[in-house]
């Protein structure tokens, strides 16, 4: 009579049909589906736009119609809707949204009933902080120009790549990646937030995010302060960020057992 085996024992017929065991895969394994959607397709998108605005002279194509539309000086820099309501409005706008956060999560602390929601919102206050202060960080650290700063928009100052060596007492800018638009983009932690809290709205919190970003970064643009390079940068930036984040507060989001599509 031949003998059963359960299902997760198997016969190697090499080595005296010996039954071996088979592995299982550890709870740790990241999830391929997990991983290509949320990290290599985004990291994708990215290289491409990235290549076509910087390499592609997609920069300074877009930057060059703006600068043309609006008679050649950048007319919309001192605007009311793009410097008053837009500029000082919406970061006064998304710190206002990050006080708030942090108020629910105060909430949440003090309340036994809200107690689920502590985590969630802690990582949303801390995805979104560390969005705008990497961005900030790297502000500084590359020290690019603004289209107004050059020659060609108006400025007085030759253009230099993100990877070429400025000239020797070249005055030092801060304007790459899009500071500004990090106040936006660093919401697109909103999906992530939502994947946990409300799984089914979750495409809604990127949406208010990447939404928030363009305005933001659209706005800057048409100032003469942004290449769309530096919006493209920022958004990646405030992604993985935000990713990174989500995957550090729940280590079982992206394993074979825990991921959700």
């Amino acid at each position: 009579m031949a003998q059963a085996f359960p299902e997760h024992v198997r016969l190697d017929p090499a080595v005296n049909a010996r039954p071996l065991v088979a592995r299982a895969a550890p709870a740790w394994a990241p999830n391929a589906d997990f991983l290509r959607r949320h990290a290599l397709w985004p990291l994708l998108g990215f290289a491409v736009l990235a290549t076509l605005a910087m390499a592609g002279q997609g920069d300074a194509w877009i930057a060059d119609r703006l600068y043309a539309w609006e008679g050649h000086r950048w007319v919309l820099r001192d605007a009311w809707a793009t410097e008053h309501l837009i500029h000082r409005g919406g970061r006064d706008f998304s710190a206002l949204a990050w006080l708030m956060v942090l108020a629910g999560w105060a909430v949440a602390c003090l309340r036994p009933g809200a107690a689920s929601l502590r985590r969630p919102l802690a990582y949303l206050l801390v995805a979104t902080l560390a969005s705008t202060l990497t961005v900030a960080l790297l502000k500084n650290a590359t020290a690019m120009d603004c289209p107004w700063d050059l020659a060609r928009y108006g400025g007085h100052l030759p253009a230099v790549g993100l990877f070429e060596l400025r000239p020797a007492g070249m005055p030092a800018t801060a304007c790459f990646p899009a500071g500004h638009a990090s106040a936006g983009y660093a919401w697109v932690a909103s999906y992530f937030f939502l994947r946990v809290v409300q799984p089914r709205m979750r495409h809604w919190g990127l949406a208010f995010g990447l939404g928030l970003g363009l305005v933001f970064g659209v706005a800057q643009q048409l100032r003469g302060a942004h290449f769309v390079s530096h919006d493209v940068w920022t958004a990646a930036i405030c992604w993985f960020v935000a990713l990174g984040a989500y995957l550090l507060s729940w280590p079982s989001a992206a394993t074979t057992r825990g991921a959700l599509r």
